[in-house]
């Protein structure tokens, strides 16, 4: 296999899709890896990961958020940038009125202003959890190797109480069916696109995986979100801790760490 791997990188560095310095720094041995082009669905990572159920099969563990977007699909194309504070924007960013981008009153949930993008994760598990800080909650000892899914959505930020509300989807103590579920979750920005990856974040590259597996499911366009309801969420507190909004990991490109996207 890893003779495998380096003659197909070999071969992307001669077609000149890979740099040599990218070649070399390529992580190896590890499932496919996240975040990725949505719109894009090739991939050579084909390690025998099964899809995990659905959300409302598992427990929700944790919901967080990046700025700006960490994949790239049809509705979130404008590029923000390299570093942790890069991905991508949606694509109406720069039609928004002053209205949509006057500053509000609160400032309670940090890192995130009017005019930008976040993407929400929602987090779910086949463990037996209780909701809480961090992607260690989605983990338990009894349940080390869950099967893991992320439902996401990549939100327009505005200042408008008529856009949507993040309490709408949050937790704040909500079973159904005995599991742990979102009181709902984003309708109406398209049929998420469904594949095999793995956690995000910035501490992972190309040449760092992330050695977790996640089934991801992600919706195709933006919608727009009122910085209100995100101010409100951190000010009246919340099971995972959440008052900030996170970094992101750059985009995955190299072939050998995209599986193939079916749907």
């Amino acid at each position: 296999m890893a003779k495998y791997i380096g003659l197909t990188i070999a071969a992307l560095v001669g077609l000149g899709f890979l740099s040599q310095a990218q070649a070399e720094e390529l992580c190896q041995g590890f499932g496919p890896q996240t975040p990725r082009d949505i719109s894009q669905t090739a991939g050579l990572n084909t390690s025998s990961v099964s899809i995990a159920p659905s959300a409302d099969k598992l427990n929700l563990c944790n919901i967080h958020t990046h700025t700006n977007a960490e994949h790239k699909g049809p509705g979130f194309t404008v590029f923000a940038g390299d570093g942790d504070h890069g991905g991508y924007k949606c694509n109406e960013t720069a039609d928004l009125t002053e209205a949509e981008l006057a500053e509000p009153s609160g400032s309670a949930f940090h890192g995130v202003k009017p005019g930008d993008t976040i993407e929400v994760h929602w987090v779910h598990t086949s463990c037996n959890i209780t909701p809480g800080e961090g992607l260690g909650s989605c983990l338990s000892d009894a349940c080390a190797n869950p099967q893991l899914r992320v439902e996401a959505q990549v939100f327009l930020v505005v200042n408008d109480p008529k856009a949507l509300s993040f309490l709408d989807f949050d937790y704040d103590g909500n079973i159904v069916n005995g599991l742990h579920q979102a009181k709902s979750l984003p309708e109406g920005t398209g049929t998420p696109v469904t594949f095999i990856g793995s956690t995000t974040g910035p501490s992972f590259t190309q040449s760092t995986c992330s050695p977790l597996q996640v089934t991801w499911s992600v919706h195709p366009q933006c919608a727009k979100l009122d910085i209100n309801s995100l101010n409100a969420w951190a000010e009246k507190g919340n099971v995972f801790k959440e008052d900030h909004s996170h970094g992101i990991r750059q985009l995955v490109t190299a072939p050998e760490l995209l599986a193939p996207i079916s749907n």
